[in-house]
């Protein structure tokens, strides 16, 4: 059986069967490769695939009106990409590679073979989709009523959460201190609603504050409670609960 890095994601939460297994390593048979700050999909693209993104990072946003970009969501290999294309037509963000990346394409329709066949699978999908959507959430609740320190430092939290996840470690030991979160400052504002100047000014006040030392492009925590708590942030990967899943048939 091929290796399916969604199949390892969602065996980190739940035990798969050799039957899942193997329907979620079919959504991986063909591939696609994409250059670092490629576009996959643009705003308003015809919607008939989704993705699985296999290998590299990638990121979604859109293009407010003066022209500025707000950035949505941050993608590691596991995650699913396009879904959208389950409710509408056409696509509501731009997903671009941030690095060399590896997509799996395959028809919406398969998903309607997913649900109907493995109904677990389904639900294990339903809830990794409710984590993606809550830990929006908490951006957007930080963009509004956070001082931009607390967003910066939250936003280095998810990305490093984010991180151990893709490597599928979820929920397995401590998260690691040191990390490189593989974006930019420019990035980083953009999905906290601020310049790169001020981003660069909350990383040293950070620094400054004994919570982060930065190395180039690694980040060490040098606090971790301290760093949660000015941030105001709450680690979306404990506490699951997926005991109200269906059995395996």
């Amino acid at each position: 059986m091929p290796d399916s890095c969604f199949a390892d994601r969602v065996g980190d939460l739940i035990a798969l069967t050799p039957g899942e297994k193997a329907a979620l390593a079919a959504l991986g048979e063909r591939e696609r490769r994409l250059r670092r700050n490629a576009v996959l999909l643009s705003e308003n693209d015809r919607l008939t695939e989704l993705f699985v993104l296999k290998q590299g990072m990638m990121m979604s946003y859109v293009l407010l009106d003066d022209g500025r970009r707000q950035i949505l969501r941050f993608m590691f290999p596991g995650d699913f990409l396009a879904t959208a294309a389950l409710a509408y037509g056409t696509s509501p963000e731009t997903l671009m590679a941030l690095t060399d990346s590896i997509v799996c394409p395959f028809d919406r329709s398969v998903m309607a073979g997913l649900f109907d066949h493995h109904p677990r699978l389904a639900a294990a999908i339903t809830a990794l989709e409710q984590m993606e959507r809550v830990a929006m959430t908490d951006r957007l609740a930080a963009i509004g009523r956070t001082s931009a320190k607390a967003r910066v430092a939250g936003l280095l939290l998810e990305l490093r959460h984010r991180l151990r996840a893709a490597g599928n470690s979820l929920a397995k030991g401590a998260a690691p201190a040191s990390f490189s979160p593989g974006i930019t400052q420019e990035e980083i504002g953009d999905a906290t609603g601020l310049t790169a100047v001020h981003v660069n000014r909350m990383l040293r006040q950070l620094e400054d504050d004994g919570l982060l030392a930065r190395d180039g492009g690694r980040f060490t925590v040098l606090d971790d409670a301290r760093l949660a708590r000015t941030a105001n942030y709450v680690d979306r990967y404990a506490g699951l609960d997926f005991g109200w899943l269906p059995q395996p048939r």
